[in-house]
């Protein structure tokens, strides 16, 4: 459904009955809460039956009230103020367990990032990966720990990684500057999406680099730009980006690349002999003591 769901819903208004205006008056008013509310608490809180607001839902031709829903939290998410996150998030909680209702939130994002992933663009994105001139991984904001956890393991296994991070004393741009043909550019994008992160994308993409999203939605702007889209679900836990699967997926990418690349075991023998010999480590003698 092209037209945005707020604008439909005030262009129908006059023809909806008048538990329906209930309705649709308290999301055009609310929407960042009526988002996140199941029907049944959505009919509660405008005193109208379960009934009707499955109804309001295919009035406005969605197939049936999670569809509606979905379509309201696609146009929030990245609209919502830290505030807003916090008094969602407090209304999605209320009076329960706080760290079961996080952590089993996240165990359904990796669930069903696990579901939809698609195989075919995730060996794709390793098999440019392997191959690249060069790798930039980019990521800022909350995304920038997992470009950084992403580019500490890319640096053992290949020389050729470039981590852009945000940096007092260099610009973005001037870290890429020399990204181009025969390169890939990994972004990392999730709501609410950086400007800096998407501006940098659209230009590897127009330098000419190989570039690969991973993101939560194939519909944004960094994703439109790239060559492979690897989607991960991503909520808000209050204030909080919620990027569990996001990092199980990076996972995969590590233990893919590390199969696909035929010199991973004799490329960690001889940092395994350098770190023993530097004792990066603490030895097992040195924990009994």
């Amino acid at each position: 459904m092209s037209k945005d769901i707020l604008s439909l819903i005030s262009s129908k208004m006059n023809t909806f009955s008048k538990g329906q205006k209930l309705i649709a008056n308290y999301i055009l008013s609310s929407y960042d809460k009526a988002a996140f509310m199941t029907a049944s608490k959505l009919g509660k809180t405008v005193h109208v039956s379960e009934s009707t607001v499955v109804r309001f839902a295919s009035e406005l031709k969605y197939d049936g009230y999670p569809a509606m829903q979905k379509a309201l939290q696609e146009m929030i998410r990245n609209k919502l103020t830290s505030i807003q996150r916090i008094e969602v998030t407090n209304d999605i909680i209320g009076n329960q367990d706080v760290v079961s209702t996080v952590m089993q939130s996240d165990m359904e994002k990796i669930r069903l990032t696990m579901e939809e992933i698609d195989r075919d663009s995730f060996q794709a994105a390793v098999d440019a990966i392997v191959n690249a001139k060069k790798i930039y991984i980019l990521g800022t904001r909350s995304s920038g720990s997992l470009a950084g956890f992403m580019s500490f393991y890319f640096g053992l296994m290949f020389d050729n990684v470039v981590h852009v991070g945000e940096s007092a004393n260099q610009e973005i741009f001037d870290q890429i500057v020399q990204v181009g043909h025969g390169d890939v550019t990994i972004g990392l994008s999730f709501p609410r999406y950086s400007r800096r992160t998407v501006r940098a994308i659209n230009f590897a993409h127009e330098r000419g680099s190989k570039v690969i999203a991973i993101t939560d939605s194939a519909s944004n702007s960094m994703a439109k730009a790239a060559d492979y889209v690897l989607l991960a679900k991503s909520d808000m836990a209050s204030f909080v980006d919620s990027l569990v699967a996001p990092l199980s997926l990076i996972n995969s990418l590590l233990v893919a690349i590390a199969r696909s690349k035929s010199d991973v075991v004799d490329h960690f023998e001889r940092l395994e002999h350098i770190w023993e010999e530097y004792g990066v480590f603490v030895s097992m003698e040195e924990e009994n003591q």
